[in-house]
This record gives C-alpha cells, structure tokens and sequence, in this order.
C-alpha cells in the first residue's frame, strides 16, 4: 500500500482547519495597516520579503504557527 500522507502534516496537521490563512499587519515604514495572505502549507517557522502595499517599501516578514493553529506575525523593514 502507497502512504500519500504529505510530511508537512505530520509537522503540521493543515487539513483540519485550524491554520489562520491571513494576518494584519503595520507597515514599519508607512505605518499603514495591511491585510497579508498566509500559507500554512511552507511550514511552522517562515521568514520571506514581502512589499508594503501601500507604500511599496520591502518588509522582512516572520511567521510561527502555535500548535492550535494560531499564528504569531512579524513585520521590520528590510
């Protein structure tokens, strides 16, 4: 028998619905409150740049999912 189970839900179990998919965030350079798109899917601990949409200046964005699903977001200038 063929085990199809992805590793990342071992990790992370996504499929129960627990995972928060957005985040609001403040821009470090505008100040601008900004909505962001997560993805559960690229593991616990991330870390990316992403551009302000306001302003366009780059971020540095960090992102830790708890356990229950939760999300911990992080924003600095980049």
């Amino acid at each position: 028998m063929i085990d199809f189970e992805d590793p990342l839900d071992e990790e992370f179990p996504l499929g129960d619905g627990r995972a928060e998919l957005d985040a609001s965030v403040q821009c470090p350079h505008c100040g601008e409150h900004c909505a962001i798109a997560l993805d559960p899917g690229s593991g616990v601990d991330q870390e990316y740049v992403e551009d302000c949409q306001v302003c366009c200046q780059p971020w540095l964005v960090r992102v830790h999912y708890l356990d229950d699903g939760s999300v911990e977001v992080s924003v600095e200038p980049s």
